[in-house]
């Protein structure tokens, strides 16, 4: 246990997370969160190796002692308490964020970002058990992963979570007072969590890093207020505030509607990074003009869903045409093409919206959704259909619009089981977790052969087949499909600009 103390208090001075003055203070801060009040500095100490080894050390040795519970989520709390004995106050993180920006805006969130996986905030062993691939398509490359870096609750912390008194502070997992705070069985720990804070439309707002990464230097700008999400002019405005902030980044919104919208819809905040997503290189398909917006260049992308792209070396301007695009939408219905803007005072026409920087001009990509239900379509008309439920039922937020799937982490023991049974060509449908599969693998079955192939040629099939199957996923939360009537029907709603 000694030695595990020693290495963690190493590998903070090795990441720089604390100085050579403050390792006497950083090793009596561990040994209060051990409950040990002796000590003696090993005369040796090996090399630090992971931090995940050093914590899942200590954690087993508070484990034997009764200080922690068994489970992820127990485990959890208390490795970020033992992380917050290395933390630089968040007004040091702030002064030194800002000396790099002086720079330059990448080399700040070059320190930020490597400080956020020092620190096990962002959980650098986890990400990557993440599971990605890409696949080809008809709107090119589309990128696939299966989420294992966010943890799954075990049984009895969910059970010790529904007992527990419901707290209202933070408001929600979004709020500034989440820095610092020491969590619980039903809300995470941020003891080892730092947010920058920046001004979007002469407002407080935060930056921070999302701790599950899906992507590379995966950001999220909050509001300091917990207020709701809501796209409109001030929206498009917040976006290139932020851009011209830290252009090397993009970021984007998910819509204000539910179905269509995020998991968060109670605070407003954006989503960017620095990674080149698939429909940010789809090309245009078909450029046109909207009157009193000659300046700037607008044109419908090659997508499976329904994107306008405007560009203009003046973010105002984009600002000015989406907010007009966005009004107009908002209001249109085209019963002929199953649009409608409202059904009995429920608004359905919304849009996801996408900023960045290509090549010296700002850049917006407006996705046009609608969240209309029906009987034969409980979850939404432009939502995966149920025959596609078996890998990805979930709403499709702003980062799988963007052409990067979030699948479930589920999907990986059942493919896996999927793959050994159709190597051995055997039956399945006795395995309960994999009945849902059945007829998704008779569809493709006759395709190939599969029998006697070894189970990772199998399940490089099936990782395929998930590929072509978040492609029509794409194409049903598309409202305007890609063919020849949608394009018709497309055509109308440009020419309603």
């Amino acid at each position: 246990m000694y030695e595990n103390i020693a290495k963690l208090v190493q590998y903070g001075l090795h990441t720089g997370l604390i100085k050579e003055e403050d390792k006497i203070y950083a090793t009596n801060q561990i040994l209060e969160v051990m409950g040990l009040d002796d000590y003696e500095e090993p005369e040796v100490v090996g090399e630090y190796s992971n931090l995940e080894e050093i914590l899942e050390g200590l954690l087993g040795e508070a484990r034997e002692r009764g200080l922690v519970d068994e489970g992820v989520v127990a485990g959890d709390l208390f490795d970020t308490k033992l992380m917050n004995c290395l933390m630089p106050r968040p007004s040091e993180v702030i002064a030194e964020f800002n000396r790099h920006y002086d720079n330059s805006p990448k080399e700040a969130t070059d320190y930020f970002y490597k400080l956020s996986q020092d620190s096990n905030y962002i959980r650098r062993e986890r990400v990557k058990r993440d599971m990605k691939w890409t696949v080809d398509s008809a709107y090119g490359e589309i990128e696939m992963s299966i989420n294992l870096s966010k943890p799954e609750k075990d049984p009895k912390a969910i059970a010790a979570a529904k007992l527990m008194k419901q707290s209202s502070y933070p408001k929600c997992q979004l709020c500034v007072e989440n820095e610092g705070y020491a969590g619980r069985l039903n809300h995470p720990a941020r003891q080892n969590h730092r947010i920058i804070p920046i001004t979007i439309n002469d407002t407080p707002w935060g930056f921070q890093y999302s701790p599950y990464v899906y992507y590379n230097e995966h950001c999220i700008v909050l509001s300091a207020e917990h207020s709701p999400m809501k796209i409109d002019r001030l929206a498009f405005k917040k976006l290139f505030d932020f851009i011209t902030l830290f252009p090397h980044y993009f970021v984007g919104s998910n819509a204000d509607l539910p179905i269509v919208g995020g998991s968060i819809l109670s605070h407003e905040h954006f989503q960017g990074g620095c990674h080149d997503f698939p429909m940010a290189k789809a090309p245009i398909e078909k450029t046109f003009t909207v009157k009193g917006f000659e300046d700037v260049e607008a044109g419908i992308v090659k997508w499976p869903l329904s994107v306008i792209r405007i560009r203009s070396e003046k973010a105002e301007r984009l600002v000015e045409l989406a907010d007009h695009i966005l009004s107009t939408w908002r209001e249109y219905t085209d019963e002929e093409a199953f649009i409608y803007a409202e059904t009995d005072g429920e608004p359905h026409n919304t849009i996801t919206p996408i900023a960045r920087m290509n090549q010296g001009k700002y850049e917006l990509d407006l996705t046009l959704r609608n969240n209309i239900t029906t009987k034969e379509c409980p979850l939404g008309v432009y939502h995966p259909h149920a025959q596609y439920h078996n890998i990805k039922k979930e709403n499709i937020g702003l980062i799988e619009v963007m052409g990067l799937a979030i699948l479930p982490a589920r999907l990986k023991n059942e493919m896996t089981l999927l793959s050994g049974y159709l190597s051995r060509g055997e039956d399945f449908s006795g395995e309960e977790s994999l009945v849902k599969h059945k007829e998704w693998v008779e569809k493709f079955k006759k395709n190939y052969d599969i029998i006697g192939k070894n189970e990772k040629e199998v399940m490089d099939i099936l990782l395929k087949e998930m590929g072509k199957t978040f492609v029509c996923v794409l194409e049903d939360a598309g409202v305007y499909k890609c063919n020849e009537q949608g394009r018709m029907f497309f055509d109308r709603f440009i020419n309603s600009l």
